[in-house]
């Protein structure tokens, strides 16, 4: 059995866009969740996320690997982007869309 971290390094290796949630994409179980979630889908960003709600390990051993104390967490190309505020203030100044550019992560166009 493998620790969790070495779990969320291969979900985060194995995902370009990684959002650690309260609940799934389709029914959030936490409004900042579901803020990330409008986010990513507003920009077009495909992403893999991971239930925090489901494993009480994943939930406290993120926390750990990030030294972030709340969920959600955004990973793009396993590096740590931040919880909800940071997300909604990059999403709002337009940062995020770029960011998202200079990382090379495809945008689906709707």
């Amino acid at each position: 059995m493998t620790n969790v971290n070495d779990k969320i390094k291969e979900f985060n290796k194995n995902n370009e866009v990684v959002l650690y949630m309260k609940g799934n994409p389709t029914f959030p179980q936490c409004g900042f969740s579901s803020t990330v979630v409008q986010i990513l889908k507003h920009i077009g960003v495909n992403f893999q996320s991971y239930d925090v709600l489901q494993d009480e390990e994943l939930r406290e051993g993120i926390k750990n690997y990030s030294s972030w104390p709340t969920i959600p967490q955004l990973y793009v190309k396993e590096e740590f982007v931040g919880g909800c505020d940071i997300i909604r203030e990059m999403f709002e100044s337009g940062e995020l869309k770029q960011y998202f550019d200079d990382k090379k992560i495809n945008l689906v166009v709707e």
